[in-house]
Order: C-alpha cells, then sequence, then structure tokens
C-alpha cells in the first residue's frame, strides 16, 4: 500500500518514488499548503494542470472548522475537498505554539503540560486540549495518507534545559502516537526535534530512528533562526536518518532554501511562500523575485517570466498583472498564485531531472549564479 524507494541519487540529492494509496509521487516535492482543505485562490483543476502531486491540509484549522465529524461523515478528507490525490496533515502543533510568544516564560494562551497542550483558538478563544491520541485520532477521520504526530516546537533562541525538555516530551508523546494509530491506510512519520543544538539534535534524530516509522520529519527549523543554521542542523539531522525513508523538511522554504536542502538530503517540502507572496504581488521568476505592483510594470509587456510555461505567463503580462492587483480583482491573486505555485513544480522538476541526469551541482551552482546568492 505505502513503499518508498530512492532511485537514484547523486551526491547526498536524492531521486525518490513514494507510492501511497492515492497515488505515486516523484520526489523531491513541493507540497502546496491547503491549510483550510483549499490552496488559497486555487481550484484543484489548477492544481493538477500545473503538476501538483501532494497537498497538505492543516489539522488545526480543519478541527476547528468545519470540524473532524463533519470530514469523517463525508467519507474523510479527500472526498470533502474532492481531492483525489496524495494528502499529507501536519499535526496542528505548529499553529497551537505559534498562537502567542514566550511558552516557557509567559505564553498565555498556550499551557504545555506531559499530557498534551491546552490552549485557545485564535476564533473565539475557546479553550481546547490536543493531547498526542486526540491528534491521531482527529487525522485518521480525515484518512489523509501521510499523518504527523503532535511535537513539541520551541522558539528561536531557546536554552538548551527546554530545548532537551521538549525533545524528551517530543518522543514520549510520539510513542504514545505509534499507540493510538490504528488505520492501516496511512502513515506515521517521526519528527526530529532538537531546536539548534547539535548534540539535542543528534539525540533526538537516534531516538526517533528508534521507532522504525515510514517516514522521519525534520522540525523546527525556519522560525526565525539565520540561513546556515538551518542548514546545519538539516545535514545534520539527515546523517542520523535512514537512506531508505523519505525525509521531509517543514515549513521549509524559499527556492534556494529548498535547493540546499535537498543538497542535504531533504525529499519533501511545504511552505505557505509561494501562495502568500502571490496574494501580496511577489512573483518569483527565474531571474528572481519581482514585485508585480512596482511603478517599472506599467508599460511592461512582456511576461512575468519568459522560461515559465504556466496559464498566466503564457497569456498575459506584468502590465495587466499589475493592473489586476492595483485594481484589487481576485483574478490577480489566483494568476499569482497560479504562477508561484507551477514555478515552485517546475524548481521541484528541474531538480529531479538533474539528480537523474548526474548533474545537480552543476544545476546548483547555475541557481545560485542566476540569484545572485
Amino acid at each position: 500500500m505505502f513503499s518508498f524507494r530512492v532511485i537514484k541519487s547523486d551526491g547526498k540529492a536524492r531521486l525518490g518514488e513514494l507510492i501511497t494509496p492515492h497515488g505515486k509521487i516523484r520526489t523531491p516535492v513541493f507540497m502546496p499548503v491547503g491549510t483550510q482543505g483549499t490552496v488559497k485562490a486555487m481550484l484543484h483543476k489548477d492544481l493538477i494542470e500545473i503538476g501538483t502531486q501532494i497537498v497538505l491540509g492543516n489539522t488545526y484549522h480543519l478541527y476547528l472548522r468545519p470540524g473532524a465529524e463533519i470530514i469523517k461523515e463525508a467519507g474523510g478528507l479527500h472526498a470533502f475537498i474532492g481531492w483525489d490525490k496524495p494528502i499529507l496533515t501536519d499535526s496542528g502543533g505548529f499553529q497551537v505554539f505559534s498562537l502567542s510568544r514566550g511558552r516557557g516564560d509567559g505564553r498565555s494562551r498556550v499551557r504545555v503540560k506531559d499530557e498534551g497542550v491546552e490552549f485557545r483558538d485564535h476564533l473565539a478563544g475557546d479553550l481546547h486540549f490536543f493531547t498526542p491520541e486526540k491528534v491521531i485520532e482527529i487525522q485518521e477521520a480525515f484518512g489523509s495518507d501521510i499523518i504527523m504526530p503532535l511535537d513539541e516546537c520551541v522558539e528561536y533562541p531557546t536554552t538548551y534545559a527546554y530545548a532537551k525538555t521538549a525533545i524528551d516530551r517530543t518522543i514520549d508523546w510520539l510513542d504514545r502516537s505509534i499507540r493510538a494509530k490504528r488505520r492501516e491506510d496511512q502513515v506515521l512519520f517521526g519528527i526530529v526535534q532538537g531546536a539548534f543544538f547539535e548534540e539535542l539534535r543528534v539525540e533526538s534524530a537516534l531516538r526517533t530512528v528508534e521507532r522504525d516509522l515510514f517516514g522521519y520529519a525534520i522540525g523546527g527549523l525556519s522560525v526565525g533562526e539565520p540561513k546556515e543554521i538551518m542548514y546545519d542542523m538539516t545535514e545534520l539531522a539527515c546523517q542520523y536518518l535512514p537512506w531508505e525513508k523519505p525525509r521531509y523538511l517543514m515549513g521549509v522554504g524559499m527556492p534556494e532554501d529548498i535547493i540546499e536542502a535537498v543538497a542535504r538530503g531533504v525529499d519533501m517540502f511545504d511552505c505557505v511562500a509561494p501562495t502568500r507572496m502571490a496574494r501580496t504581488g511577489t512573483l518569483f521568476t527565474s531571474r528572481g523575485k519581482i514585485n508585480i505592483r512596482n511603478e517599472k510594470y506599467k508599460k511592461d509587456f512582456s511576461p512575468p517570466d519568459l522560461e515559465c510555461d504556466c496559464y498566466t505567463c503564457r497569456n498575459f503580462t506584468k502590465a495587466y498583472l499589475r493592473h489586476l492587483f492595483n485594481v484589487e480583482e481576485i483574478s490577480a491573486y489566483i494568476l499569482n498564485t497560479i504562477h508561484n505555485l507551477r514555478f515552485y513544480h517546475r524548481l521541484m522538476e528541474n531538480i529531479r531531472k538533474a539528480i537523474e541526469e548526474g548533474r545537480f551541482e552543476e544545476f546548483r551552482s547555475a541557481w545560485r549564479r542566476a540569484y545572485s546568492l
């Protein structure tokens, strides 16, 4: 029902194939974020047209609205949203922990206990309590292909003592999640934490791998730390993760971060950047980011990216997109998002091709030159 294999490698970069009950995924892969059961400003047919293989859903938001029972009654998340390709759902833990600041020293809306997490939601301020068992129960109601356990994501910076407590709690919660899991048509990933301490990252990776799960995620990065620290922690974690299992870097990232993480052995990525930035007028192109709102595009009748094959670039100019954005037309968000997500999928396609042809380092260097990194 589920399988993963590394087809070819080029250095640490891996070309892989992940089989799920809802289809095959070629890795490395980028997963658009469909927080509330939809990728913002996108129809499913458009997602498929641009090459989307899998989407991510958010347990926290879907638990609040419409609720796990409604989704279960609809026949699961695939049926509820009308998507027949793979779905990964996160645990909702990151959203819980990001509701307010200073968890260990004053997060007013979140209380972390060994039993679970007590929090007030961002809608009505109602009180909720997530346990590892409840998070698994919710995701089993969803029926997503890949599910995540509740984990404790610490802030940057944090103390060694708190980060150590967090990985101990995360491991305990993982064990409880494993015991709670019932469905065989879903796979559970373990999550490596450890903040920005090498010793703790290694400990977390080793202890997580002992559970012999289908795949492993690297969490707690891209939370404000310098990029070099993120790259170092990613590389360190990958050294201790099994070669034959898929690896997922949670919440990352920008195109350059994806390329650097692939170079360190990561297979799966998600991030809100391409969709969120599209809605603020930022477009990714083969020569860097552009802000379509800028005055200089007022009479620019060329497409956003001459190298892009998306619907937006095939049919519209920068001048028109600027006009749509400035008059606040909904189509501006749609066209920008189509382009940005297609840019990300093309990036992954080019990465996979470069690995297959044994020229990933050449591709990586060319990308850095084009983006002046």
